[in-house]
């Protein structure tokens, strides 16, 4: 997910102290002309290119840029210290000048060769000093570059133009995602899933592992699986119903594969910045929503033998999840899943492990209970009726699914002629050994 960093520094009583010691110091200024040899020779004047000026015997640093007619004018500079000059612009090869002392120099002209318009850092300047080449102090000729200096400087270039071009991409990269992400939400709340779907897709083709854009492609195919599933059960034509269902199935597998993709991303992308980390805290956390969801969809419905990854996912969602209701509801959801996936010996043992820790538990009586009646072990049908006695006894009226658990009841009582055992309170029961 994209991020801003807003800085705030605000002072007054130290800004006016600061003034106060700027207008007792002595002051210069420095100015000067840039010009562009271009490739036929001639020189032109320099609009809009960048002086940064770095005081050296000290840690500061001003910045000037020229203005029509390539001239340039920095007043308030300290009288002391020792400064370099740096100066890039469009088009143009970036220069430099260093060692300058302002009691010495006030006029420092430039003229630049055609280039990339890349810039210096001031650490770059320093290579290439340490390597033997670069501008002289004062404002005077430069000396002569040796090869080693040459090829020094040759490379420093060429490492330049490629931050440069790295920055490049990802500004453009940045502009991308923006707006695919912004779009594609609006087109998702709007309920034009395949537009947001295409957006998303276009966003991750700038950004493939932007957990956010990730996420949110997960949830879109979750969503259109779904639509799909319900469109293609209640198709009359045998091939549609086939076809739309399984259309459904890659949704739902898509949706899994790259809410997982979010996940790994979010996590090796965290870095060490709290703030950054926070952000990306909050796209795992969206991706492993998203995730529980459509790996319930595939154990269910695609791959029963995914019912194992399932729980898993659930279990990492849960760890991750502060919100006590909505862990409360993945516990309880996990374990339809599990049952709905055919997992009858871990929904039994997890179901067990729920009441242990909260005995009157609707969600947790009502699966056990359906998980014991379905293991066939009529050995089991006593703790089966228990169970779902507890949840038909506990739950509201209101629930749909109570009507199925009383059908399931009054089976083991009648066919079975398995009663509910009332005395105690319905709790897991020793196995045998």
């Amino acid at each position: 997910m994209l991020s801003k960093s807003f800085f705030r520094t605000l002072a007054a009583a130290l800004a006016l102290a600061a003034c106060a010691v700027v207008a007792s110091a002595q002051v210069t200024s420095v100015s000067g002309k840039v010009i562009l040899k271009q490739a036929d020779g001639t020189e032109v004047p320099v609009s809009g290119a960048v002086i940064d000026i770095y005081r050296t015997d000290i840690k500061q640093q001003f910045q000037v840029k020229t203005n029509r007619q390539g001239a340039y004018v920095h007043a308030g500079l300290p009288f002391v210290g020792t400064y370099t000059l740096v100066v890039s612009a469009p088009g143009a090869r970036p220069s430099f000048v260093s060692g300058l002392r302002f009691t010495q120099v006030q006029t420092q002209d430039f003229t630049l060769d055609p280039g990339d318009g890349s810039k210096l850092t001031l650490e770059q300047v320093r290579q290439v000093e340490a390597a033997g080449g670069g501008a002289a102090a004062g404002g005077g000729a430069p000396p002569a570059e040796s090869k080693e200096a040459r090829a020094a400087r040759a490379e420093l270039e060429k490492k330049v133009a490629e931050v440069s071009e790295k920055n490049k991409k990802i500004e453009e990269g940045n502009a991308v995602v923006s707006r695919t992400f912004k779009a594609g939400n609006e087109a998702l709340t709007a309920g034009r899933i395949d537009e947001a779907i295409t957006l998303y897709n276009e966003g991750l083709a700038a950004r493939p592992d932007e957990p956010a854009l990730l996420a949110n492609l997960a949830e879109a195919q979750r969503r259109r699986g779904v639509e799909r599933y319900n469109a293609a059960i209640k198709a009359a034509d045998a091939n549609a119903k086939t076809q739309g269902i399984e259309a459904a199935k890659k949704d739902w597998s898509d949706s899994a594969a790259n809410s997982l993709k979010a996940i790994e991303s979010a996590k090796a992308n965290a870095g060490t910045d709290p703030q950054q980390q926070q952000i990306y805290a909050q796209n795992k956390l969206s991706a492993l929503s998203v995730r529980v969801q459509a790996m319930r969809l595939v154990a269910t419905k695609v791959d029963q033998t995914q019912a194992q990854a399932a729980w898993a996912a659930y279990q990492e969602y849960m760890a991750a999840e502060a919100d006590p209701t909505k862990k409360a509801k993945s516990r309880a959801e996990s374990l339809q899943m599990l049952f709905d996936a055919g997992a009858i010996d871990l929904a039994v043992a997890e179901g067990r492990k729920l009441l242990a820790e909260d005995p009157d538990n609707v969600d947790a009586n009502r699966i056990l209970g359906l998980a014991l009646f379905a293991s066939g072990d009529k050995e089991q049908y006593q703790e089966a009726a228990n169970f779902l006695q507890r949840y038909v006894d506990k739950a509201p009226d209101t629930d749909p699914l109570k009507s199925s658990a009383k059908e399931s009841l009054d089976y083991l009582k009648t066919a079975e002629n398995v009663k509910p055992d009332k005395s105690q309170p319905a709790r897991p029961a020793r196995r045998r050994p």
